[in-house]
């Protein structure tokens, strides 16, 4: 699929979003992130890390989107290569949550997994909505990742302050689907 021309409408109708899906307790609010993406008139491929599918299967995300699910980047049985094929297709690219560990890798330029991968290929512009313990996200490696990501032209969602998964409250709680769809409609409008 030729990858569709970005309208600077602020839109998400007809627009392909990639969905980067990283391992957090988080990741279940991303189902409905996906629904409302869909209704917002998006087409959605979502692309799963190994510690993603550990929280929620892929078969989750394919049935919510109604696409195929990247969950390896050496799996040729969806696109010849994934990584590619999806950087190339899309008009933005969502990663939420978005763990400590993502953020760490994406900020070094590795590319070891799908997701990792296809970020580092794709010229599209990409949103991140971190999710993590506050103690993780307040730590200075993740600040310097967040401070050198955002120097690469990232935009970020969140965290918000909450209630965490431990029962504590701290920064760190996945952005809402609403907020966040609101953050990709102002990145597609630039």
């Amino acid at each position: 699929m030729k990858r569709k021309a970005i309208r600077r409408s602020g839109s998400l109708k007809g627009q392909v979003v990639l969905l980067g899906l990283t391992g957090s307790i988080a990741l279940y609010k991303s189902c409905e992130l996906v629904r409302q993406l869909k209704e917002e008139g998006a087409e959605v491929f979502c692309l799963m890390t190994e510690g993603a599918q550990r929280f929620v299967t892929s078969l989750t995300f394919a049935s919510l989107s109604g696409n195929p699910v990247a969950t390896n980047l050496w799996d040729e049985s969806l696109w010849k290569v994934a990584h590619l094929e999806c950087a190339e297709k899309a008009n933005l690219a969502i990663i939420a949550p978005a763990s400590a560990n993502c953020l760490a890798s994406l900020s070094g330029g590795f590319a070891g997994d799908i997701l990792s991968a296809t970020v580092c290929a794709t010229r599209a512009p990409i949103l991140i909505a971190p999710a993590m313990h506050d103690r993780m996200w307040l730590h200075p490696a993740t600040q310097a990742n967040v401070r050198r990501l955002k120097g690469y032209g990232y935009t970020f969602v969140g965290p918000e302050y909450g209630e965490l998964s431990t029962g504590t409250k701290g920064w760190g709680r996945l952005a809402g689907p609403e907020t966040i769809i609101a953050a990709a409609k102002k990145v597609l409008s630039r």
